[in-house]
């Protein structure tokens, strides 16, 4: 097994060095009140922001099975209903007996972004490093402040040492009683090209449908629940449904006037299913490969300034 290019403990300490670095800024904060829903609070024209997530997908059928996914962002606001930004995205992934109906073995290491096919499936499996980079582009048509619902496109490709991944989003949003109940839905589409699978280059695409609602219960705390309706296909385009699984759980969001916070746990219910080329990535009605009975999310945002 090949030692680690940048173990958990160097990833923890570069994202806080990240994060010590951004906090120079007394300006507004923008929101990010949900966990993996994108809502429509952009950053105003000529605003910087530094945001920084963590990720962690915990626990499948068997085993340890712990994948982290560090994203550090820059936003920019190129005009007030126009936001870019670029993401260096990095990885860190721990397994060991954690998947079951692997081929012939009652149980085995896999999930990605272990290899399938060069790597020992009886072996644990530990590996870091920077995945790669990723784009976004967020247009806003209507604003939810002004409007009885917000309504945005997103754009985001990605080129990543494990996958490459071209998402698209439909961001609705709508807020109630003077702004402190927000509630927002996503629509995604994304075409990925895995690069860990036997064969090379594995084409999937992924649908899902986020919904989620937050409130505000005291002055600066929002907290509330998102779900995720999710579903992969073995080919580009949405064909060929490999799973479906759905994910719920709570969030808890706090803003103060120069940087804001966000937590969230989102729990796989059982119901999941597999069918097609996915059947053997199924056990105890739950959907695993990529996924986890738990995934956890935390968010800091920092505005750096008006440039």
């Amino acid at each position: 097994m090949k030692t680690p290019k940048l173990s958990l403990k160097s990833l923890f300490f570069f994202v806080l060095f990240l994060v010590t670095l951004f906090h120079l800024s007394m300006a507004h904060a923008g929101e990010g009140a949900f966990g993996w829903i994108y809502t429509l609070d952009l950053q105003p024209k000529g605003e910087l922001e530094f945001e920084q997530r963590l990720q962690l997908t915990k626990q499948q059928a068997s085993g340890s099975y712990n994948a982290w996914v560090s994203r550090s962002e820059l936003e920019y606001g190129l005009t007030n209903d126009f936001q870019i930004a670029g993401y260096l995205n990095a990885y860190y992934v721990n397994a060991n007996q954690n998947y079951n109906n692997c081929e012939d073995s009652p149980t085995c290491t896999s999930g990605q972004p272990v290899p399938v096919g060069s790597w020992n499936p009886a072996a644990p499996y530990r590996k870091s490093g920077i995945e790669g980079g990723s784009l976004e582009a967020i247009y806003r048509i209507t604003n939810p402040v002004t409007s009885p619902v917000g309504v945005g496109l997103y754009l985001e490709p990605t080129i990543g040492k494990n996958k490459n991944e071209l998402e698209a989003r439909l961001l609705l949003q709508s807020n109630f009683i003077d702004d402190k109940l927000i509630t927002a839905a996503n629509i995604v589409v994304a075409n990925e090209q895995l690069k860990f699978a036997p064969s090379g280059n594995a084409p999937e695409s992924m649908l899902d449908f986020l919904v989620g609602a937050s409130y505000r219960f005291a002055p600066k705390w929002f907290g509330g629940v998102e779900a995720r309706f999710h579903n992969d296909y073995s080919s580009y385009n949405l064909q060929n449904q490999t799973q479906k699984a759905t994910f719920v759980g709570p969030n808890l969001h706090y803003a103060s006037k120069d940087w804001w916070f966000t937590a969230a746990w989102r729990y796989q219910l059982k119901g999941g299913t597999c069918m097609g080329a996915g059947t053997a990535e199924c056990s105890n009605a739950r959907v695993w490969d990529s996924h986890g009975l738990n995934e956890f999310i935390v968010k800091v945002g920092f505005p750096i300034g008006k440039y």
